[in-house]
């Protein structure tokens, strides 16, 4: 546990410091855009963001190749590998869009790149969940088309989510922590060893996630951009798909609770429920901007106004209110789901976790405690720099005044 540990926090410090060196350089280059009428922020904000966390990324990779009692799993697996192939062909398309904008369909054809380069390195679905059986393994075509389409549709679910501050870096995060706590349980709890790169991996994205959001919290000072969301996005599923292209289900059946049937194969569905839990909630908002756009005669690919995000902005929720929603939301689904697959003295500190993510869930939707709770779980912070307005009312001149009245 220490050495994963130490990575997460590697990991988080190396993209910590990096992320304000970062947003230097994208002042210095020009990728601060204009704020756009489907935008939710007042102000300028440079992007490339995700230049930091590959950063973070590559650091927490280069230590762990290092330690010990973790060197095994570069020698023993394609899967770090794979996921850095894959992670720097869809940073650079990231960049790339930050700063002159990519067509849509271009960019698509990127996504599946990256994802077909994964692929043809191993990371591969091997094997598919099903009642009654220990998993049923799937031809090689079959696994390359359910792994790139799974990683695809997890890149645009994740570059969907971001659209308010430090929400995309929150959902992921989370999700990576609970990922975290199945994968080291496999490893760790029943010496599963093929699941040792999953619990890395899913540690080294919680320190990404956790180091960009002390920049990225409202009021932000620099965005994640196409280069970050794209980033975790594919981060993500390559965990979820490492464990079915690594882990026998048979024998994560057998050492689960030694037993057969439905009942059984209860925790073999996690790897492919947790993630899809998590990007739930962006997975439904795609569809339904999709189906919107659709109806109203627009390209499916056309921005618009409509997310689930914005629509909590609209009912008359604050920023940091819809973020924190969003938050418990990811975390209630995702911890709760990891709590059902564990069994033992041990689920009930799980269980423990989705509760108060439900309390908390309880209390944000009341208006006399959001307010109070959302300042003293999310202070406020100066931008670091001062911006005309025009005689314009900011948003922090609205947050003083509801404030002060």
């Amino acid at each position: 546990m220490r050495d994963y540990l130490l990575m997460l926090f590697v990991t988080a410090a190396v993209t910590h410091i990096l992320t304000g060196p970062v947003r230097k350089f994208a002042i210095s280059i020009g990728v601060v855009p204009e704020v756009r009428a489907r935008d939710v922020h007042r102000e300028p904000t440079p992007r490339l963001g995700g230049m930091a966390m590959f950063g973070g990324l590559l650091a927490g990779l280069l230590v762990a190749s290092h330690l010990p009692h973790l060197e095994e799993i570069f020698t023993q697996s394609s899967t770090p590998r794979a996921l850095l192939s894959g992670a720097t062909l869809i940073c650079l398309l990231g960049v790339l869009d930050d700063k002159w904008g990519v067509d849509a369909l271009v960019k698509l054809g990127g996504q599946v790149l990256a994802a077909g380069v994964m692929v043809f390195q191993g990371l591969t679905i091997l094997w598919l969940p099903v009642p009654g059986t220990d998993g049923i393994y799937l031809a090689d075509w079959q696994g390359t088309l359910l792994t790139v389409g799974l990683i695809v549709v997890s890149i645009n679910a994740v570059n969907f989510v971001d659209g308010l501050d430090g929400l995309a870096a929150g959902t992921v995060g989370i999700a990576a922590s609970a990922f975290f706590l199945y994968a080291y349980r496999l490893w760790y709890g029943y010496g599963i060893e093929a699941a040792a790169s999953t619990t890395l991996l899913s540690a080294i994205l919680a320190g990404m996630c956790l180091g960009f959001l002390i920049h990225n919290s409202h009021p932000a000072r620099i965005f994640m951009g196409d280069s970050g969301s794209m980033l975790l996005g594919l981060l993500i599923a390559g965990c979820a798909v490492s464990v079915t292209g690594e882990v026998d289900p048979s024998l994560l059946n057998q050492s689960m609770d030694g037993t057969s049937g439905s009942a059984a194969m209860v925790p073999v569905y996690i790897p492919l429920l947790l993630p899809l839990s998590v990007i739930a909630l962006p997975v439904a908002d795609l569809v339904l901007a999709v189906v919107r756009r659709t109806w109203n005669g627009m390209s499916p690919f056309a921005a618009d106004k409509g997310h689930l995000h914005h629509r909590l902005l609209q009912l008359g929720h604050s920023h940091r209110r819809a973020v924190l929603l969003m938050y418990f939301w990811s975390a209630l689904f995702s911890f709760g789901i990891v709590a059902y697959s564990a069994r033992g003295a041990k689920s009930w500190m799980l269980f423990g976790v989705a509760f108060v993510c439900a309390v908390g869930l309880f209390l944000l939707l009341q208006p006399r405690y959001s307010s109070g709770l959302t300042r003293r779980l999310l202070p406020r912070r100066p931008r670091g720099r001062v911006v005309a307005t025009g005689g314009k009312r900011t948003e922090a001149d609205e947050e003083r005044r509801v404030s002060a009245g």
